[in-house]
């Protein structure tokens, strides 16, 4: 070998160390930097017969399948988890079986109440408690039921914010492909580049899954599960008015609250859609169709409720359009308006406490036109009688059936307890599946053990280049001198 030819292997030795040892460190600088990639230096030979070592580029160390993989896990965890957040809040807001505050109870302490009332039909404090207590079962359904509401405006909310989301991290995207495609066009590398992308991209597939299309120059097209382009060259648009408010009777079938579009075009939202699978039609979903059907059970046990004390057959004084002991926001109930009359129930303004207070219209009748016998428990007892008397009831949720009041009550806990349990189940399984995955992706990472090691190495490469150098010069020096 000349002494040309290894002072240029030593030269190229010296780069090739010095930028191996830069990779290495920023590898263990951003060792616990999430979404980052563990970089490797491409070394190689530059040809037959040219001596030293040619310096690739930097290298981004991951497994696209296992990332695909990942992906599909998050997407499924993000959505199962709204599901279970969702039917949890909704259990917690009927109540359980054991829970003194639940819709069950309330309807047992009223009843209760009305035994009570009937063995001493003359007892004003009876008849205050029997207010008392129905007053508080009405208050117990329209409270779950605003409570539902909220949820579903809650759903409303987070699909503007995450449709928000979508499109600022495509248009990130975007500007990235763009950068990236003009960086390596210049025979630089782009690896940082590459991370933040990614991050965008696991920021959308977590709402929108996505399918990843690699084309030339480093670019990167979007698709959804379903189909619908999200980004190839140009980031789509999603539309998406949130509401203000949202009432029992609004869905997106009245076209009273909004749908999606992208670049446009309406799109299904439905859990079989072309963008199913994310956090979106999760949410979705909830505002749509779990609420809803919630809704629906809901009003069937206020409906149940209210026609069984509306009926003028139990009580002579009831008119046809007369309201009964429970009313329709004040006034009759009529089953023609039976959306959001959950929301609506409240107790008769005529024996309510904090109304007319007449309680002993409990035992004479609503609209008697005075008291009656004080010891005549038999409308008290035909209140009694009603709540245990089976009537046909049929909701979604609940399914068609007959049942009496506590029956009705004990099913609607039972049916959202039930929800709960397979939602958290299901949320579950699909956390262990990301976070195996997870970590799976996690292993191809940096390993700070494994780095320090390639640094030493790097150090003796370095050391022997330098060694070459100096013995070249030293040789340089003995030639010059004969």
């Amino acid at each position: 070998m000349s002494i040309y030819s290894a002072l240029n292997s030593a030269m190229s030795g010296l780069t090739a160390a010095s930028r191996s040892s830069q990779v290495v460190s920023e590898n263990l600088a951003n060792a616990l930097t999430p979404g980052y990639s563990r970089r490797v230096l491409d070394l190689n030979s530059p040809g037959a017969g040219v001596p030293g070592v040619r310096v690739g580029h930097v290298q981004r160390i991951n497994d696209p399948v296992l990332i695909t993989n990942r992906r599909v896990a998050e997407a499924d965890y993000g959505a199962s988890r709204i599901q279970s957040d969702f039917y949890g809040r909704m259990s917690d807001l009927v109540g359980t079986v054991d829970d003194e505050m639940s819709l069950a109870s309330h309807l047992s302490d009223f009843e209760s109440s009305l035994i009570e009332a009937v063995s001493r039909p003359d007892s004003q404090p009876r008849l205050n408690d029997l207010a008392v207590k129905a007053n508080s079962l009405a208050d117990s359904i329209s409270r779950t039921a605003e409570g539902l509401r909220d949820l579903r405006i809650n759903a409303d909310n987070a699909i503007g914010s995450q449709v928000e989301t979508v499109n600022q991290a495509l248009k990130e995207i975007e500007k990235l492909n763009a950068r990236i495609m003009v960086v390596e066009a210049g025979g630089m590398d782009a690896v940082a580049m590459h991370d933040q992308r990614d991050q965008l991209v696991d920021q959308v597939n977590e709402i929108i899954p996505v399918n990843v299309v690699r084309r030339g120059n480093g670019q990167l097209t979007l698709y959804s599960t379903g189909g619908v382009m999200l980004l190839d060259g140009k980031a789509s648009e999603l539309s998406f008015t949130p509401s203000r408010d949202i009432l029992p009777h609004m869905t997106l079938g009245n076209a009273l609250i909004s749908g999606l579009e992208v670049n446009g075009k309406v799109i299904d939202t439905s859990p079989d859609g072309p963008l199913r699978g994310g956090m979106l039609t999760a949410q979705f979903e909830i505002r749509d169709v779990t609420a809803v059907e919630a809704q629906e059970d809901l009003d069937t046990m206020a409906a149940d409720l209210i026609e069984r004390f509306q009926d003028p057959a139990l009580d002579a004084t009831i008119g046809v359009a007369d309201a009964g002991i429970f009313t329709d926001d004040g006034g009759f109930y009529d089953p023609a308006n039976f959306v959001g009359i959950s929301n609506r129930i409240e107790l008769n303004d005529l024996v309510a406490l904090d109304g007319t207070g007449e309680t002993w219209r409990f035992r004479d009748g609503l609209y008697a036109a005075g008291q009656g016998d004080p010891g005549d428990s038999s409308l008290l007892q035909a209140y009694s009688d009603t709540l245990n008397t089976t009537r046909t009831v049929s909701s979604v949720g609940l399914g068609t059936a007959n049942m009496t009041a506590s029956t009705l009550s004990a099913n609607l806990l039972s049916r959202f307890a039930q929800d709960n349990e397979t939602a958290s189940r299901a949320s579950t399984f699909a956390a262990a599946s990301f976070n195996e995955l997870s970590q799976a992706e996690l292993g191809l990472g940096v390993d700070t053990d494994a780095e320090l090691q390639n640094l030493l190495l790097v150090e003796k490469f370095y050391q022997a280049n330098a060694r070459v150098i100096s013995v070249v010069d030293e040789l340089m020096d003995t030639l010059l001198r004969i």
